[in-house]
């Protein structure tokens, strides 16, 4: 394996986003090139400042189609139906995800809505099904980014991922784009020189196609002038502009912009995702491909701090998974480094590892925070310390800046997020929690006290996210130049999400002797069973769904302190833990219009899962969906309209027993899934409410 990996694969997914940051408030059409330039000049920092920043596309495709290699491609080749099923599973259709623009317009759309008809990739993507103009727009190279990143120094099989997953939904130059992008992302693992990887990715791309033609045009440009990257722009607008390119966002143009931007950057990383953003056109897409490539050339080292710093190790997604959807960028470069030892049929190094369903920060990776946060920076500050770690080398430190008495800041993690967490509302993300009640917390905390008369308190601490109540735990006594030990159990919170998980640090010290210290946080954990409600009453509608589900399908409401469905077709909604195994969940269920009124168990997404209720009139229903309903078990059971029935379904192991007022009634064995989320749901046209939510793991 290359030197670096897990490095190098981190610093280039933080380097894809912060591209993807840098240009998404400049992104087209209303942003021209010369409306960029008029209004910002040389961009040489973000322009646009974030609460959160909300999902991007250009993010969810290299996230969620990579999955195929969980899901399917396990054991085997990948093919272009694998990752098809990512997109069917992990998709809500027509909302997040990527741009539902029609069909016929959006390339995507286009293509989910092929798959979703019974036409299969690499069919579902091709010019003879969508016409060559939808064929070629610049999706082909912009949801490919973590195809490079498994195939660390092998440009070949990087770009035959590349391809495989792109012709999905495009043909000609959008493969010749993949393969492009991908190879050159595998290239730069061993090189930083723009030229080699460039050399390197045009050998994987046929001699004569008009992608090979625009990145020789911007080469040549390039050596007879080097020093002005606008020169070359005013090139690319009068010869390969999108006059000459039809449709919303030919790739041919955008692939010009990311050739100069590398090449006119000169392997420095800000310069070129800068000059991508500048460039216009897609925007977002350009500055995240050449930030990838870029961020695996340079290392963390060669990321600045103020780019850095906005991004913080977290990123928010918008699939059908909640839980998925809160993304920790250092856990997420583990699990993209163990499939590159998986493919590359390497043993990976000891200690590299991921614990699913598990929270688990060790900050071990250069500059790492996992997106902790403080409540008052004017009395915390966070800094990556490379010198102090309980195990391993790194730490989160903790400058505790001169508070008296009763004075602090709260240092926490966010487990969850509602609509007034985000500036805007791009791609439409939804959560579940990444942590719950019944949990344990575990972290450990090192003090350095340079001044004050007595030690700082630390008292752990949740937060509720309706009421926003503070559940403060004891206090934590801190120990100069010791490690200590802090466990605590996430409390109940009545049926509330709890949306932050850490510490109170205070002063204890008099005016006359104020706080100075850094306190050291390292190997912090939220595990084990959890054992919680959600209470409808304390739940919005946010993103179009309601917390805390994804909804996919059907129209969903709030009100006399029930969850309302009314649909017309399949809808379903989905919460919990992904990886979520033995458990019950239970509701009050109303039917009040139609056959089928389901609970749900061990959703892997969209197209996996279980399900159990009411179906047929006067019969009760086990059902498995995998890509495709069947019926595992089914029972005579009397019910009505209009009459609440508390269903209950358990899984454990093999087992799926459903219980109604109580009784079991109804049992099915089946060994395809062993985790997922829970959830409620119909098959068909009618009407259910569900009230509180009851979810036990064993």
């Amino acid at each position: 394996m290359v030197n670096h990996y897990l490095e190098k694969v981190y610093s280039g997914f933080l380097g894809m986003n912060i591209g993807i940051r840098l240009g998404a408030p400049v992104e087209p059409t209303i942003w021209t090139y010369e409306r960029i330039c008029d209004t910002y000049g040389e961009i040489t920092d973000y322009v646009k400042s974030y609460k959160n920043f909300a999902a991007d596309d250009d993010a969810n495709g290299p996230v969620f189609f990579l999955r195929a290699l969980y899901d399917d491609a396990k054991d085997r080749p990948l093919t272009p139906q694998d990752v098809a099923r990512a997109w069917l599973n992990y998709a809500r259709e027509g909302v997040g995800m990527f741009w539902w623009g029609g069909y016929g317009v959006s390339t995507e759309h286009t293509a989910y809505l092929n798959l979703k008809n019974g036409v299969p990739a690499p069919q579902s993507g091709s010019a003879s099904q969508n016409g060559l103009i939808l064929a070629e727009q610049i999706g082909g190279q912009i949801f490919i980014d973590t195809w490079g990143l498994v195939s660390p120094g092998r440009p070949h099989e990087a770009a035959e991922l590349g391809q495989t997953a792109a012709s999905v939904s495009h043909d000609g130059n959008g493969l010749w784009g993949a393969r492009f992008m991908c190879a050159a992302i595998a290239r730069a693992f061993e090189t930083d020189d723009i030229e080699d990887i460039m050399d390197t990715a045009l050998n994987e791309i046929p001699a004569r196609c008009a992608y090979r033609d625009v990145a020789e045009a911007v080469r040549a440009f390039h050596a007879a002038h080097p020093e002005d990257w606008r020169r070359c722009m005013e090139m690319l607008q009068q010869d390969w502009g999108y006059d000459k390119w039809p449709g919303v966002c030919h790739i041919i143009p955008n692939a010009g912009v990311c050739v100069m931007a590398m090449l006119y950057g000169g392997g420095d990383f800000a310069r070129t995702v800068e000059i991508a953003a500048m460039a216009g056109w897609d925007t977002d897409c350009n500055a995240g491909n050449v930030g990838t490539i870029l961020g695996v050339a340079k290392g963390p080292e060669g990321l600045p701090r103020h780019y850095r710093e906005p991004i913080n190790d977290g990123i928010v997604c918008s699939s059908v998974s909640g839980y998925l959807n809160i993304l920790d960028i250092p856990t997420f470069s583990k699990e993209i480094a163990l499939l590159g030892y998986r493919l590359a049929g390497e043993v990976p190094p000891e200690g590299l590892a991921v614990r699913p369903g598990e929270i688990h920060f060790d900050f071990e990776l250069p500059g790492s925070t996992h997106n902790l946060r403080v409540s008052d920076p004017f009395f915390c500050t966070l800094r990556y310390d490379g010198q102090h770690a309980y195990s391993g080398k790194g730490s989160l430190g903790i400058l505790l800046d001169r508070p008296v008495r009763g004075e602090g800041s709260k240092v926490y993690y966010k487990p969850f997020y509602t609509r007034e967490d985000f500036s805007d509302e791009r791609y439409s993300p939804v959560f579940s929690p990444t942590a719950y009640p019944g949990q344990q917390v575990s972290m450990k905390l090192y003090l350095d006290q340079w001044n004050g008369w007595e030690a700082p308190s630390a008292a752990p601490y949740v937060r509720a996210c309706s009421d926003k109540r503070d559940y403060r735990m004891g206090d934590v006594k801190l120990l100069q130049g010791e490690w200590v030990d802090v466990t605590f159990t996430i409390p109940d919170t009545q049926g509330d999400q709890v949306d932050e998980v850490g510490i109170i640090l205070e002063g204890c010290s008099p005016t006359a002797s104020k706080t100075l210290a850094m306190v050291f946080l390292d190997e912090f954990t939220i595990s084990g069973p959890a054992r919680y409600t959600i209470a409808m009453a304390k739940q919005k509608k946010n993103f179009a769904a309601i917390t805390p589900f994804s909804m996919d399908g059907g129209a969903w409401s709030l009100y006399g302190g029930t969850l309302n469905l009314m649909r017309q077709g399949p809808a379903f909604a989905y919460t919990g833990n992904y990886y979520a195994q033995n458990y019950t969940c239970s509701a009050p269920v109303t039917p009040q219009l139609g056959l089928s009124h389901l609970l749900l168990c061990r959703a892997q997404g969209a197209k996996r899962w279980y399900a159990a209720g009411l179906g047929a009139k006067n019969e009760l229903v086990i059902l498995k969906n995998d890509f495709g309903v069947t019926t595992l078990a089914q029972c005579p059971f009397p019910w009505s309209l209009d009459e609440t029935y508390q269903l209950e379904l358990a899984c454990n192991g093999p087992e799926l027993t459903l219980s109604v007022n109580g009784q079991p009634l109804l049992s099915a064995r089946d060994e395809a899934f062993s985790y997922g989320m829970f959830g409620c749901g119909s098959c068909e046209m009618g009407r259910t409410g569900f009230g509180d939510f009851h979810f036990q793991e064993k």
